[in-house]
């Protein structure tokens, strides 16, 4: 629920034509705390402020020359896109409360202004307003967590299988080709088993990094499950346009990792498939990249495949290592062995 102090520090916007109207209303909210309070006499320019300033409350007269509240009213619901109008109507005609309802206004205050009234009429506006807001917040925050790897933040496998088809249908409208390159480290389960899984995860933060960094902003960068990462690259001509980024990015894994002041080391193999060359399905295209990257880790790992062969990135793979002293030696051969 929203604390006093948040309710008192909501932006209120006061709409009436009457000068003397507003300056009653305006006293009448500062002798009750508000804080963030404006108005304006000229309804044109209700929406044009609403876009700016996102007010909590609207306190809108409906009788106005040129403007009626009604007709703001219609500007506003195409600004809240939500549905929700955060409009306390104001009026002195009785029969104009329930079309106010019916156009969008959330609640209403009669003219003569009752002190009490207003007071609790404002105050329970607000709190549902407020309240409203936090709903929709925590709602979008458990959307991301939905779509997103809690740990790197980066798209998980829902999400990622999304932007696949999003991108293999913007392919076949422009008769171009998308790439599929999937990524597994190399010699990760040796780092886990010898200092734990805290620098496991710290490691896969840092992997994370650099394969955005290293990636085009448009590319999708996601991390499946374990040390399983999948880039997606649209707009591609031909084979060679992601086999020099799949190089790069093995290169940019390979650099060294500093976590509480070791040095440790590891490398990635890489399967790339292409749409529509190697698979016309999101789940083809998954499955032959997967298996172009498993195909690099038996011919040697820290390289690349694909569906036509395999390719080396480097002469030697990296393997998992420390600063000297910081592992002791059994340790360090453990993981070596593992890595190659």
């Amino acid at each position: 629920m929203p604390n006093p102090d948040e309710i008192l520090n909501a932006k209120i916007l006061v709409v009436d034509d009457c000068a003397d109207n507003i300056d009653l209303m305006l006293e009448i909210l500062r002798d009750a705390g508000y804080t963030n309070v404006t108005a304006t006499m000229l309804p044109e320019q209700v929406c044009p402020l609403h876009r700016q300033h996102c007010y909590d409350l609207i306190l809108l007269d409906l009788q106005m020359p040129e403007l009626n509240g009604f007709q703001v009213m219609k500007g506003l619901k195409e600004i809240e896109q939500e549905g929700y109008l955060p409009v306390l109507a104001l009026t002195a005609q009785p029969s104009f409360k329930i079309a106010a309802l019916e156009a969008g206004a959330r609640d209403f205050i009669s003219k003569p202004f009752d002190l009490l009234e207003v007071h609790k009429r404002i105050h329970n506006m607000l709190e549902v307003r407020l309240l409203y807001k936090e709903l929709a917040s925590y709602s979008k925050q458990q959307q991301e967590l939905a779509l997103h790897d809690p740990l790197t933040g980066l798209p998980n496998r829902r999400l990622l299988e999304d932007r696949i088809a999003t991108a293999v249908q913007h392919a076949a409208r422009q008769q171009r080709r998308t790439a599929v390159m999937y990524l597994d480290l190399d010699g990760f389960k040796a780092i886990n088993d010898t200092h734990g899984h805290a620098y496991g995860d710290e490691i896969l933060k840092q992997v994370a990094q650099r394969l955005v960094n290293s990636s085009r902003k448009e590319d999708t960068v996601a991390r499946i499950g374990g040390d399983e990462f999948v880039i997606v690259m649209g707009d591609v001509d031909a084979l060679r346009d992601a086999q020099e980024p799949a190089t790069k990015l093995i290169e940019v894994v390979a650099q060294p990792y500093h976590v509480n002041g070791l040095v440790l080391q590891l490398s990635t193999s890489l399967g790339i498939a292409l749409y529509p060359d190697d698979a016309t399905t999101v789940d083809n295209l998954m499955h032959v990249a997967d298996a172009a990257l498993y195909e690099a880790k038996r011919t040697g790992k820290n390289r690349y495949c694909v569906a036509s062969g395999c390719a080396a990135a480097a002469s030697a793979a990296p393997v998992p290592a420390a600063a000297p002293g910081a592992v002791p030696s059994a340790a360090v051969a453990a993981a070596r062995a593992a890595a190659i």
